[in-house]
């Protein structure tokens, strides 16, 4: 359920788009009737019967056809016709951006929107360095950038996750005059939450008059993805307090601050809240309350949220697997795995597998962990990640399979990390294996040679063992090295008041 904000700038860019295609039309027609020019008649209509024919278009096969059909009509540099082809490119999930990148450098005098639908659609389609590069050559052609082109550009830039350029941009948009723009506004401070920079994204919102629905949600998620929970639960109170309804994003992302803080009682509050409005029915935001209620230990409702969904999707039933297994109810787990599999319903996806691989680690069922981490990739072609491996030497170690474990982490295709590491550790220490215990721990002391849970695992290993005197020396070689053992704590929080 991870960051949930979806910024608002791309409805108002296709209602931008709308309502410029039909100025370009009424003006187009305008100029027609004013100089009742016969040719420029019969161009109009073609113009038109070309339009008619993007009604009927859904894929780029469909696309690639039309702009022949453009090109021997003579429309080639027709921007109108152009445009809804790079626009269907840039701007949907069936577009393809080397098409349109085809297509753009054909053009003789692209305008500001053409370049914006560019930089957009590279920032939307993972390619944020091109979309830098084309904000570059649109300045040298000397096209003055608007609120759309900061808009995406700003995105761009929290997604590179580069702090320096992040401040530039922000320099040109104060230069440009755009800094008090809405959107520009709110996605500055989505740009700063995504950079980590929580301090300035709030500034910049309580520097709004009258923050809208958009800003509060970007500075909500700004403090969830910086960590700041507590804060994140006060200003949804807040926005309550000051009448901005919340809507699908803003309970998505509140949600994931209770799943975090473990804030139940606030979480079944926001449920009851939700319950009351027309957005109870939402997918994503019952997605989103089947994660807090599993994260917070409330599985069972968890479950009924489930149950009572009148549709699902992927992600419903990989939130609900994974929340069955880390409950321990492994059975119910692979139950529900299995039942997708027999009813079609998707195809799994490398979440699933986690989930599912995390019920067999919990349930002690190696022969069946082996077996799904087998057609993982065999027949879904899934590449496994450290997690999967994880999972993997979790399932072992409990199972008391110490060396199978050790094994499997020396076969991976892609480093271990400190975590694998350790989990192999505490299951040598469960089981009593000095051996293996000094082995696991020389290849944490590469990673991180500081680290006190793993002196204080293999001291315990020795300890368990009767070995004293190298229980002994890992406790001096701590003291040696100025490691300590971290101060014990409490998970009990001080959350917001639901009122």
């Amino acid at each position: 359920m991870l960051s949930a904000f979806r910024p608002k700038q791309g409805s108002n860019f296709f209602l931008f788009l709308t309502q410029r295609l039909k100025l370009k039309l009424s003006s187009f027609s305008y100029t027609t009737t004013k100089f009742e020019n016969p040719n420029l008649t019969s161009f109009t209509t073609k113009e038109e019967t070309l339009l008619h024919l993007f009604k009927k278009c859904s894929t780029l096969k469909d696309f690639n056809q039309i702009h022949a059909q453009i090109i021997q009509s003579g429309f080639g540099q027709s921007l109108f016709l152009i445009s809804k082809i790079i626009i269907f490119c840039a701007g949907s999930g069936y577009g393809n951006m080397d098409y349109a990148v085809s297509i753009f450098e054909t053009i003789e005098n692209p305008d500001g929107f053409l370049w914006n639908t560019m930089i957009r659609g590279f920032g939307r389609t993972g390619h944020p360095e091109k979309a830098l590069r084309y904000y570059i050559r649109m300045q040298e052609t000397g096209k003055v950038a608007d609120n759309f082109t900061f808009s995406f550009l700003l995105k761009v830039c929290g997604e590179l996750g580069s702090v320096l350029l992040g401040k530039q941009m922000h320099c040109n948009t104060l230069k440009h005059g755009f800094e008090g723009h809405v959107f520009v506004r709110n996605t500055l401070i989505h740009m700063y939450g995504l950079l980590g920079d929580v301090k300035t994204a709030h500034k910049l919102f309580e520097e709004m008059p009258n923050p809208n629905l958009v800003a509060w949600n970007a500075v909500i998620d700004c403090h969830v993805h910086c960590g700041k929970f507590e804060e994140a639960l006060d200003l949804f109170l807040r926005m309550l307090r000051n009448s901005v309804m919340p809507d699908e994003a803003t309970f998505v992302v509140t949600l994931s601050a209770c799943s975090a803080l473990g804030a139940l009682d606030f979480g079944r509050w926001i449920h009851y809240y939700i319950n009351r409005t027309n957005l109870c029915d939402i997918v994503s935001i019952n997605n989103a309350l089947i994660d807090m209620h599993a994260k917070c230990g409330a599985v069972e409702e968890a479950y009924v949220v489930f149950n009572r969904m009148k549709v699902k999707n992927l992600v419903t039933l990989n939130t609900m697997i994974l929340g069955l297994a880390t409950h321990g109810s492994s059975s119910e787990a692979l139950g529900l795995f299995s039942k997708m599999l027999e009813e079609n319903f998707a195809i799994p996806d490398d979440v699933t597998f986690l989930g599912v691989l995390c019920a067999c680690s919990h349930g002690g069922m190696v022969d069946e962990g082996r077996r799904f981490f087998d057609i993982m990739s065999k027949k879904y072609c899934i590449k496994p990640t450290i997690k999967h491996y994880g999972c993997m030497v979790d399932m072992l170690g409990r199972a008391g399979l110490v060396e199978e474990a050790y094994q499997l982490i020396m076969s991976m295709p892609i480093k271990c990390n400190s975590i694998v590491w350790r989990t192999l550790l505490a299951a040598c220490r469960e089981r009593g294996n000095l051996e293996l215990g000094a082995k696991v721990r020389r290849h944490l002391l590469e990673l991180e040679p500081e680290h006190s849970s793993d002196f204080v695992l293999l001291a315990n290993i020795y300890a368990s063992m009767g070995e004293w005197n190298e229980m002994a020396r890992i406790r001096k070689s701590m003291q040696e090295m100025g490691i300590h053992k971290p101060e014990p704590g409490n998970s009990i929080g001080i959350y917001p008041a639901a009122r």
